[in-house]
């Protein structure tokens, strides 16, 4: 259930003082504030999302819908921003990692845009549940062994198990070697922390994967990307891995935190499903929060504004699915109705996939730690900056602490498949040789696989 907000004054940034701005603490303790000045504008409003990058951010459902569900008005690829190719967006914004053009299902258009978008909805139908639930399960074992014996009984969840089960996770599903693992998961956890040079660090690693799966092709998605009918460049399946990555691992550690922090708050309904618990997460506290760059290709009026061609339309994922217009008969809504895997031709293609994950992560953390509780009031919570995701920041949670148990034996299980980002110069060619790597201590992926095997 959404917080009541005490603070209800004007969000910095009205419109004697300029746009809203959409970054910052101000922003991240009470973003429904901002969204509530917001309203009253209209359907849509200019804010700044980034210092000095304005877009128009649509905080009404029925308008977030309408321009989700329209192509034809509304494209998605951002090489028509206006202000970036006028010169007008700093070099060195944070918005521009995040909004800029790249050549993946995300950025595209109409034909493009199907036939890559097809390849991900094909691949990842591959996928068994049964299968996908399992590594789950192996994930979550794994990360509350290294956490569960302490003598305190005490952990932070956000950075012991909401973070990294969906990176072993994906790694696992891209069948990574564990050394190359290691490398994913450092790269994409790198450009989430803005580190320098991450994008390097995960492009040459998805190179790397790619060349191994043209020598020894697998059961894993980057073999089914690779193989799928829409004959994909090598440069299109690392930029489609990394739309994966990036679009399933943070927005899932969130979910996977949020639910277990609502599942756990003195004012969850007695007995709250698990389900219920995410799906609340997912309405009231949308893990991508404002996103999905829109492009007008003519000028639309919306409501009493005209939004110009070529300028960018953002939604607030968060401001519509908590619009005080819908609450009168959400009620009525299907549980799914919310837009927090969006809607329409860019619809989240892995939202089912995610759901389950997010589900079973929560259950298996409480299957774990029957009696996990959590420190901090859920009201009292902070959450992260930025304008992009609505993610906890920490999640101090206190239980008994429980002596290591025997870690799986490999011979136990089936085995494992063997496995805007810089892309390598060798990355659109099929015989590409990965790069000798000096000796590192054990990565996360590493460390999880040796546990799996026994060690």
């Amino acid at each position: 259930m959404q917080q009541p907000h005490a603070s209800r004054g004007i969000p910095a940034g009205c419109p004697a003082h300029g746009n809203a701005q959409l970054y910052g603490p101000e922003f991240a303790a009470d973003p429904e504030a901002t969204y509530g000045h917001l309203r009253t504008l209209g359907p849509s409003a200019p804010v700044d999302i980034a210092p000095g990058v304005e877009v128009e951010l649509v905080t009404s459902y029925d308008a977030a819908l309408y321009i989700l569900q329209n192509p034809a008005s509304f494209v998605r690829d951002s090489r028509r921003w206006n202000a970036l190719n006028e010169g007008r967006v700093p070099a060195d914004s944070p918005a521009l990692p995040m909004m800029g053009y790249r050549p993946n299902a995300l950025f595209s258009d109409g034909a493009a845009h199907a036939r890559l978008r097809q390849a991900v909805v094909d691949s990842l139908a591959t996928v068994n549940e049964l299968h996908l639930r399992r590594k789950v399960q192996q994930s979550a074992d794994y990360l509350i062994s290294q956490f569960s014996g302490d003598s305190f009984g005490q952990a932070e969840l956000m950075s012991a198990y909401a973070m990294p089960l969906p990176l072993l996770v994906f790694s696992e599903l891209f069948g990574c070697p564990p050394e190359l693992g290691d490398r994913v998961i450092a790269g994409i956890s790198g450009i989430f922390q803005g580190t320098q040079g991450a994008d390097e660090v995960l492009g040459t690693a998805l190179a790397e994967l790619i060349a191994l799966k043209h020598r020894r092709p697998g059961e894993d998605l980057t073999t089914q990307l690779m193989q799928h009918q829409a004959r994909l460049t090598d440069e299109e399946v690392l930029h489609q891995l990394v739309t994966l990555l990036s679009g399933g691992t943070a927005p899932l550690a969130a979910a996977i935190a949020t639910s277990t922090a609502l599942y756990l708050s003195e004012d969850a309904q007695a007995a709250l499903p698990v389900e219920d618990a995410v799906a609340q997460t997912l309405w009231n506290f949308a893990p991508i929060a404002n996103y999905a760059g829109h492009y007008p290709t003519h000028d639309v009026q919306l409501g009493g504004r005209i939004l110009r061609a070529g300028d960018p339309v953002l939604i607030s994922f968060a401001a519509a699915n908590t619009d005080p217009k819908l609450a009168q008969h959400r009620e009525q809504l299907s549980a799914k109705a919310h837009l927090a895997f969006g809607a329409g031709p860019h619809a989240c293609p892995a939202k089912d996939p995610a759901f389950m994950i997010a589900v079973s992560a929560v259950e298996c953390l409480l299957n774990g730690l029957p009696d996990l509780e959590t420190r901090v009031p859920f009201k009292d919570l902070q959450w992260g900056e930025g304008p992009w995701s609505r993610s906890l920041a920490s999640l101090p949670v206190r239980f008994t602490p429980r002596p290591a148990g025997p870690a799986p034996a490999e011979s136990a299980r089936p085995a494992a498949p063997q496995p805007t980002v810089s892309v390598p110069q060798h990355a659109g060619t099929a015989h590409s040789q990965p790069t000798a790597q000096p000796a590192h201590p054990r990565g996360l992926f590493s460390r999880f696989r040796a546990w799996l095997g026994g060690e």
